[in-house]
């Protein structure tokens, strides 16, 4: 059955008729379509750019594909209609093509350093192994890599290299040799200083970036995952970890202070910046809006720009069509302009996932 949408299409602000037949976008008119909308503001479905429906709440690997779909479709009710899963210790490929799930960008498992990452969710290898881990995380996902750069190193207190810069840099040329792109999860400065020079495609919450690192980036055209939300996390953190460790708590508050700017800073300088929230384990799922929010009211972007980052923007670099003829039948419609009042995208009135209507709110 074929459907109709009208409303104000964004970015191009013209108001137009869409009609969705099957999973694909047409603006040719389908006699006998049932419309679903005759009003309101039609973005391309949101996307959640650094997600992980693989961890369960809490922490650790799900146990069963229902679980990853059932926290997929948390996201998708919020409007989320593509997901990039950012490391997932459990595979699912059979939810790609899940009519009821969001496209879904994959990397495999977080590939990350021998005892030093959180447990039971990477591949722990040493660094003669990289090159071999990455290639197999490649295959396991379907076009992405999640490498961690950096964690805590109890031997020196502080957030340190997972390991050495060069072997780092090896791993990134394994992955793209194997046709995938490669994430980078870092906090700290001396990894993520390393891995931009070394080509990784996007940087994940990056709180660690100089000045010169943001001009690299901004160089090479390489993305910033900020994960606001994420980086607000560091307070508590630092306090489970002080006692012990008190440079590293005291290194995990400053760079949550200055955070904001440096995504400010990123941002004019031309970074790619896209929204991600990094939900799973610790982070609830369905916060794309609130991400959206904060890169607005604290890091200055502009209202267009974090619809751009969080959709059409977004979907691009992930290969994903949007309202364009033949794109993907992927849609969010509000009640109200969101470029005027961002927060309109906490409330979708009408969401469109592959064509199928997952709501069952009808515009009048």
């Amino acid at each position: 059955m074929a459907r109709h949408v009208r409303g104000v299409v964004l970015p191009e602000d013209d108001v137009r008729d869409i009609w969705l037949v099957g999973d694909r976008v047409t603006f040719e008119s389908v006699p006998g379509a049932v419309t679903l909308a005759d009003r309101g503001f039609i973005l391309p479905g949101l996307v959640d750019a650094h997600c992980h429906i693989g961890i369960r709440p809490g922490g650790g690997p799900i146990e069963a594909v229902d679980e990853a779909r059932r926290l997929a479709g948390v996201d998708r009710d919020t409007g989320v209609l593509a997901i990039r899963d950012a490391g997932s210790p459990y595979s699912y490929p059979e939810l790609d093509d899940d009519p009821d799930v969001p496209r879904l960008a994959r990397a495999g498992r977080h590939v990350a350093p021998v005892r030093r990452y959180l447990r039971d969710i990477g591949v722990e290898v040493d660094a003669t192994d990289l090159p071999r881990a990455m290639k197999e995380q490649a295959a396991a996902g379907n076009g992405w890599v999640k490498l961690v750069g950096d964690w805590i190193d109890r031997a020196v207190g502080d957030l340190a290299p997972a390991w050495h810069v060069d072997a780092m840099a090896g791993a990134v040329a394994a992955a793209h040799a194997a046709g995938a792109r490669v994430a980078v999860h870092t906090f700290a400065e001396e990894s993520v200083a390393a891995l931009i020079r070394a080509g990784v495609d996007s940087v994940e919450h990056g709180t660690g970036l100089s000045e010169e690192d943001i001009d690299e980036m901004a160089r090479r055209g390489t993305a910033l995952v900020p994960t606001m939300i994420n980086v607000a996390t560091f307070g508590s953190i630092a306090a489970a970890a002080s006692d012990k460790f008190p440079a590293y708590g005291q290194h995990m508050v400053s760079l949550r202070d200055r955070f904001p700017s440096l995504v400010a800073a990123a941002y004019e300088a031309g970074v790619p910046i896209y929204v991600g929230t990094d939900a799973g384990g610790g982070i609830e799922h369905g916060q794309a809006a609130e991400e959206m929010l904060l890169l607005h009211e604290r890091a200055g972007m502009s209202t267009v720009d974090v619809l751009r980052a969080a959709s059409w923007g977004a979907r691009a670099w992930l290969g994903f069509p949007g309202l364009v003829e033949g794109g993907l039948a992927d849609l969010v419609v509000y009640d109200t302009d969101p470029r005027r009042d961002l927060s309109v995208v906490r409330t979708p009135r009408l969401i469109v996932l592959r064509g199928r209507l997952t709501r069952p709110s009808i515009m009048s």
